[in-house]
């Protein structure tokens, strides 16, 4: 018996639920060289501003223990080279595309998901509304829900396909983030985001990265990411979740698929092994035989809580 590892997400269908995490492999030409992306349940590009961004200046990433910091700073094309310089690529791959979207004003989210909806090739937007390491914009529009209500909001009157919205772990409650976003018209769930951090070098007494501080990720937010996914699954939202934080192995995949989330991303991991979807991908059909399940959709929400 083969396993169906195929899943259905704000109804787009998903071969399988291993996507990538945006930031993590570009606009898929990094990632094509490895391995086929057809492999891959969908890919999410890496953020799209309006205007093109140089990001932070180098080093804009650090080594930590069990996990790696970065402040990349959203450097980009822009929407207009990447519509015109990425899609084309984009366009032949037999995966879904699901488009990363971040903005310093509510504007611009609009602005670049009205250009997006002319696409017809993105099958999805991904509202970066929490990204922690850029000084303007960004990690606000994922913090007060008021905000997340009215971003996602007005980016539903102009784009007329499933909107993700990826929240951040830096709250006090994610689930209210949750309900606003479902309120604001999102039909899907990112969760989560990278967790605020710092490293310093003890030696020159300066932070690791010139931002000073950036986004953790890696296999040491997976806790917190659990955690985030099983309180959404959990809450009065009923979105569709899709796992973010610190996935390397099925076992973490697992983890994800059992506390209530329907896909994963896989982000960091790449950096070490870029065909760890592939790997992924294999070893969740064989410990779906080993358990003799059919679907891995029998696995979602299913965690033994004491």
């Amino acid at each position: 018996m083969t396993p169906d590892l195929s899943v259905t997400i704000a109804g787009v269908s998903f071969k399988n639920p291993i996507l990538t995490a945006s930031g993590c492999c570009g606009y898929g030409e990094e990632l094509a060289g490895v391995f086929s992306l057809s492999k891959l349940g969908g890919l999410v590009t890496k953020s799209i501003t309006r205007e093109v961004r140089q990001g932070h200046p180098p080093p804009r990433t650090a080594e930590t223990g069990g996990g790696m910091l970065n402040a990349i700073g959203l450097a980009n094309v822009g929407i207009e080279r990447f519509i015109e310089e990425k899609i084309p690529f984009l366009e032949k791959q037999k995966t879904n595309i699901i488009v990363n979207v971040a903005g310093s004003k509510i504007s611009e989210y609009v602005e670049i998901c009205a250009r997006l909806n002319d696409q017809p090739r993105v099958d999805m937007v991904e509202l970066n509304i929490s990204c922690p390491n850029v000084d303007v914009g960004g990690i606000e529009f994922g913090t007060q829900p008021t905000l997340t209500e009215d971003t996602i909001r007005r980016v539903r009157q102009v784009f007329k396909r499933p909107i993700i919205a990826k929240l951040a772990p830096n709250v006090t409650d994610i689930s209210a983030i949750a309900q606003a976003a479902e309120q604001g018209g999102a039909d899907a769930l990112a969760v989560i985001n990278s967790v605020v951090g710092m490293v310093v070098d003890p030696h020159t007494w300066r932070p690791r990265i010139t931002n000073n501080k950036g986004g953790l990720t890696g296999p040491a937010i997976k806790p917190i990411a659990l955690a985030a996914v099983d309180r959404v699954y959990n809450s009065p939202c009923n979105l569709p979740i899709i796992g973010i934080g610190g996935i390397a192995t099925v076992d973490d995949m697992v983890e994800f698929l059992l506390c209530g989330a329907t896909a994963v991303q896989i982000g960091t991991a790449l950096f070490v092994e870029p065909d760890t979807p592939v790997k992924i991908e294999a070893g969740l059909k064989k410990y779906l035989r080993g358990k003799k399940m059919a679907s891995v959709r029998d696995l979602v929400g299913k965690v033994r809580k004491y």
